[in-house]
């Protein structure tokens, strides 16, 4: 008989892979992927974004600049623009 119970110190350390299957909130399953999103699989060594020193393979995307103008700084020293889809 496989155990299924690893408990430690009176707490459950195993995976939750053998409780339930992946779900959501309301308890609908739902599929697992290796890559989600969009981007590419960055656990492949050609995908990974390496710098030694200065060097970089790629260019680091450039700042965002565009923002919401915040209320109440006082007297703020790191600027007061909000940066994030706030509007």
């Amino acid at each position: 008989m496989a155990k299924f119970s690893q408990k430690v110190m009176g707490k459950e350390v195993g995976q939750a892979s053998v409780y339930a299957a992946p779900h959501t909130m309301t308890g609908k399953a739902t599929r697992v992927e290796e890559n989600p999103g969009s981007l590419p699989n960055s656990s492949e060594a050609n995908n990974v974004n390496m710098s030694v020193g200065n060097i970089s393979r790629r260019h680091a995307p450039a700042a965002k600049t565009s923002g919401i103008k915040v209320r109440g700084t006082g007297a703020a020293t790191k600027g007061t623009m909000a940066r994030g889809p706030m509007a």
